[in-house]
């Protein structure tokens, strides 16, 4: 009896349990890349989302700024001709930073009276076209370029008109040929497959252009 007991495996039972351990490394394998694959995409989605919140809060907090009570007697947003760093001209939305920005850091201390514009340049994406009004060469110098983030592929204007949204790709202009302001900035982030848009009220203020 204890001969039969003690007796080893036979190749047929070594081969049938090696298959069996394959098949469940194997499963194993494939659960736990499946699962890599699962969080893996999850967190890019989820830092995805944060950058958008991130910047979104960002150009938000500019433009409440901006119009905040001031020793500026000139608007704090407005829309104005410039020119680009690559040489083509736009009018984009632009506003004032009466005290600058810690990000803008051109020279020590901070220059105060920023005036930034929001343009998306297809390969670069978001960028803040910014100069001081302090400033000597204010009127002639190209302003300074400062990548926002490379995930913005679109820049909308948005009006609210008879009750809905009317979107536009440009600023719009009133019957009398001023620029009209929107009342809403709509951005659109992608990074691979991600897509998102992000609506970001522009606060009025009435008062007359300023030269830019």
């Amino acid at each position: 009896m204890m001969s039969r007991l003690a007796r080893g495996f036979s190749l047929l039972e070594v081969v049938l349990a090696s298959a069996l351990m394959g098949m469940l490394l194997l499963a194993l394998n494939f659960f736990v890349l499946s699962m890599a694959e699962i969080w893996g995409g999850g967190t890019e989605r989820r830092l995805f989302a944060q950058h958008v919140r991130a910047v979104s809060r960002e150009v938000e907090s500019w433009m409440e700024t901006a119009v905040r009570p001031s020793r500026l007697e000139s608007p704090g947003i407005f829309a104005a001709e410039m020119r680009l760093d690559d040489g083509r001209t736009e009018v984009p939305l632009s506003f004032v930073l009466p005290e600058g920005s810690e990000r803008l850091t051109a020279a020590e201390p901070r220059l105060p009276e920023v005036v930034g514009s929001l343009v998306v340049q297809p390969g670069r994406g978001l960028m803040l076209y910014w100069q001081s009004r302090l400033e000597t060469d204010f009127d002639a110098a190209t302003p300074r370029a400062w990548l926002v983030t490379p995930l913005v592929a679109a820049l909308h204007y948005e009006y609210r008109e008879n009750g809905g949204w009317r979107r536009s790709d440009r600023l719009l202009r009133e019957d009398d040929g001023q620029w009209r302001l929107p009342d809403r900035l709509l951005l659109q982030f992608e990074q691979g497959d991600l897509r998102s848009e992000t609506g970001i009220p522009v606060p009025t203020l009435a008062g007359p252009l300023p030269h830019f």
